[in-house]
């Protein structure tokens, strides 16, 4: 399922902290940061934060550059990003700047939530009840399939942060470090515990900024079940680029994969007709990288632009058994394979029986299919 591009944005001291215990908000940024800041609000289609920090921190969420507010106008798109918000409880104040400035809000809530919220906020926002509880991925849906958000960044506070990063949701988080300490075990703190799906992360990009250091990260590590993960779609996206440097065929389908360890390390990459060899299929390619006995495989997950195979007659063995030779548990791909070259092809089906995990997402296909558009589907 697509969802927008989630970027998580935050600024904490040395000590880890959002904030410290006093009645004013502690500014940890720099004003030129703070202007970093102002231009990446100009270039999402969306600004998120959680109710805990409207009513915390009563922001406004605006784009302040007169520049890049006509800039978004000129390329048709609205003066201000939308202003989204998330309360499981509706119980917001109307009075909040929040609602007051700036373009479109919207709120994410429970069906209950939605009842108060109705009554308090009239008609300054459009109310979407998720049900009895929140979802952040049926959230991040109907953001990107009913409202078209694109790009997503997330303001907070520390609760939205450490959910979306736990759920795996994240693509990216910019972290900026300021040269202070707040030492009070009551301040707010920007991750709270639990289990994180990001893993270890990569660090992107690191940038002073006058006084304090600007650190950009991605996640890394593959998701462990049938939802996909931020990571995953990084690596899908990955193999998908690398279908697109296959030698072109009439004959065969342009497929490109990469196998990550559970920690996120690539283990190995290929695609279709790799090295010169004409009927070379991309997981093949890549597995033939490894040793059959490298411990990290049964871990690992195999990333592939198109279903592995299930018959082929360049081969003993389809990609979908080489999979299960391998002892992988875990496959992620981003179409399935049309009735092109083999009729009934169900290589997911043989993966399953075997006891693999396979997440489709098929908001992939389109990118997966593009160095195939020459051949009938």
């Amino acid at each position: 399922m697509p969802y927008p591009h989630v970027l998580l944005s935050a600024a904490v001291s040395l000590d880890g902290y959002l904030d410290d215990t006093g009645p004013e908000r502690l500014l940890l940024s720099s004003p030129a940061d703070f202007d970093r800041v102002d231009e990446v609000r100009a270039s999402v289609d969306a600004i998120l934060v959680g109710a805990g920090t409207i009513r915390a921190d009563n922001p406004r969420l605006l784009v302040n550059s007169p520049e890049r507010r006509a800039a978004r106008v000129a390329e048709g798109r609205a003066e201000y990003p939308l202003k989204v918000t998330v309360s499981g409880s509706g119980d917001l104040d109307p009075a909040a700047n929040f609602w007051h400035t700036g373009g479109e809000k919207i709120l994410y809530t429970t069906d209950a939530g939605a009842k108060r919220a109705t009554v308090l906020l009239g008609d300054t926002a459009d109310v979407v009840p998720l049900g009895a509880g929140l979802d952040w991925r049926a959230l991040l849906a109907h953001l990107h399939d009913v409202r078209g958000v694109r790009r997503l960044m997330v303001e907070g506070g520390g609760t939205v942060h450490t959910q979306l990063l736990q759920q795996g949701l994240a693509d990216e988080l910019q972290l900026v470090l300021a040269p202070l300490f707040v030492g009070d075990p009551a301040a707010p703190r920007l991750f709270g515990p639990g289990a994180y799906q990001g893993g270890r992360l990569r660090l992107t990009d690191t940038r002073r900024i006058e006084d304090v250091v600007l650190m950009r990260y991605e996640p890394t590590a593959p998701g462990t079940g049938p939802l996909e993960t931020a990571a995953d779609r990084h690596w899908l996206r990955t193999a998908c680029e690398l279908a697109a440097l296959c030698p072109p065929s009439d004959t065969a389908f342009s497929v490109g994969a990469v196998i990550v360890a559970a920690d996120g390390t690539e283990l190995a990459r290929g695609h279709s007709r790799e090295g010169g060899d004409p009927v070379v299929h991309a997981e093949e390619a890549a597995l033939a990288k490894l040793d059959p006995a490298d411990p990290r495989l049964p871990g690992a997950t195999v990333y592939s632009s198109l279903e592995p195979c299930a018959h082929r007659a360049s081969r003993p063995v389809p990609c979908a058994g080489l999979i299960l030779e391998a002892g992988v548990r875990r496959v992620v791909t981003a179409w399935r394979e049309p009735d092109t070259f083999v009729t009934a092809a169900d290589g997911a089906g043989v993966l399953a029986a075997g006891g693999v995990e396979v997440v489709t997402v098929p908001g992939y296909a389109a990118l997966a299919q593009r160095p195939n558009a020459h051949l009938p589907h």
